[in-house]
């Protein structure tokens, strides 16, 4: 099968590196290869070229390249992030990406559930609050579902809760942090807006080189080094600096911002139309999430059909998607997102994920709807019979 004949359907896993990243990308492996801590003059250059990507991408969430720290990915950016919890507590929701989860379990932590529409409530997160807890974990738009949360209305309770605090002669700081990774190239992601602490995101997400992602935090915020040596990033994370990746990171962002509101009214219309045609189609298929979500996620189940099995076979006929996180693809468990909003197990086990990106064409759309139902119908007959 040729590349060309490939419908993708899992931008929600990886994206592909935009021609503006690779092109910026392309010098920084050969002739500008100098270690930016060196001291001549080559090298010097090569440090101005960081910090000026650097700067580029602050800006594009509204933010100082001060306050930004340089990882290897979402995340390591997350991880240290939930470092500034050390002595304290940590509220997160049931349906956060098992990084979060993860780096929660470190510290006393509460795990707030949330309903079947996959949007957590700014009450139950407020209830959870502790005289302890230092740090609310909560992503701008979830990785399976695509639902986006009410991150205003968290950072409200936050503001809320430290004038109490100081009120109270209590010194226990409160920070909100969000994971903007899958949100940043479709929906607003500025930290001045959201409200918010600490923002980490990835360059793989958003068309830019993987293994490259930020965490940007409140001057004020206190973290812990995860990872110790040279000094590099403020004394925060150790390692010499990855020029390449940071230059693609930047062209990658800048394109997908300035690209951001026709990409995401684009998406929304090829997202509604598979949706549409998979549905009429398909009489037993049901919409999980029909509202408040990313404008190229679709999360569909059929209870009934192992979604396994769909996913094999259609990649023998071009479409790749996917049942859930890729992170989390290999595991025998099923999705703690979707148990968290309630689905059943036979609803999980025939559950899909397709999230549509920008070289997803209306073409592509009608052909995989039609293949897609196909397979699930061909799956109940067999079922059936």
């Amino acid at each position: 099968m040729k590349p060309d004949d490939i419908i993708y359907l899992d931008y929600a896993a990886a994206t592909p590196l935009s021609d503006a990243a690779l092109a910026a990308m392309q010098p920084y492996f050969s002739q500008r290869f100098y270690n930016p801590s060196s001291l001549y003059a080559p090298a010097v250059q090569v440090r101005r070229d960081y910090e000026a990507a650097k700067h580029h991408i602050a800006m594009a969430i509204g933010a100082r390249a001060d306050d930004c720290i340089i990882t290897a990915g979402a995340t390591e950016s997350i991880n240290l992030a939930l470092s500034a919890a050390r002595g304290g507590h940590v509220v997160t929701t049931a349906i956060e990406h098992h990084a979060v989860l993860c780096a929660a379990r470190r510290y006393p932590h509460t795990t707030v559930p949330v309903g079947s529409s996959g949007i957590v409530s700014p009450d139950v997160v407020a209830a959870a609050i502790q005289p302890s807890t230092r740090v609310i974990s909560a992503a701008l738009a979830n990785n399976e579902l695509g639902t986006i949360q009410p991150l205003r209305r968290l950072a409200a309770i936050v503001k809320t809760e430290r004038q109490r605090r100081r009120a109270a002669g209590e010194s226990t700081p409160l920070w909100l942090h969000c994971d903007g990774s899958q949100g940043i190239g479709q929906i607003d992601v500025n930290v001045a807006r959201l409200g918010v602490d600490m923002l980490t995101i990835n360059a793989g997400k958003c068309y830019g080189p993987k293994q490259v992602g930020l965490l940007w935090r409140q001057s004020d915020v206190v973290l812990q080094p995860q990872i110790v040596g040279g000094g590099q990033e403020q004394g925060m994370r150790s390692g010499t600096e990855n020029v390449a990746g940071v230059i693609g990171f930047a062209a990658a962002l800048d394109e997908a911002v300035r690209q951001r509101a026709s990409e995401a009214s684009r998406l929304r219309d090829l997202r509604d139309l598979l949706q549409t045609q998979l549905q009429s189609k398909c009489k037993q298929l049901t919409i999980t999430i029909t509202k408040k979500r990313l404008p190229g996620s679709l999360h569909v189940y059929v209870a009934g059909v192992d979604a396994e099995r769909l996913i094999y076979r259609l990649e023998t006929c071009g479409v790749l998607l996917a049942t859930g996180s890729a992170c989390a693809a290999r595991s025998a468990s099923r999705s703690h997102v979707l148990t968290a909003i309630g689905l059943a197990d036979e609803a999980i086990d025939g559950s899909l994920r397709l999230t549509l990106g920008r070289c997803t064409s209306r073409p592509d759309v009608e052909r995989a709807a039609e293949l897609i139902a196909q397979a699930i119908n061909d799956e109940l007959a067999r079922s059936a019979s």
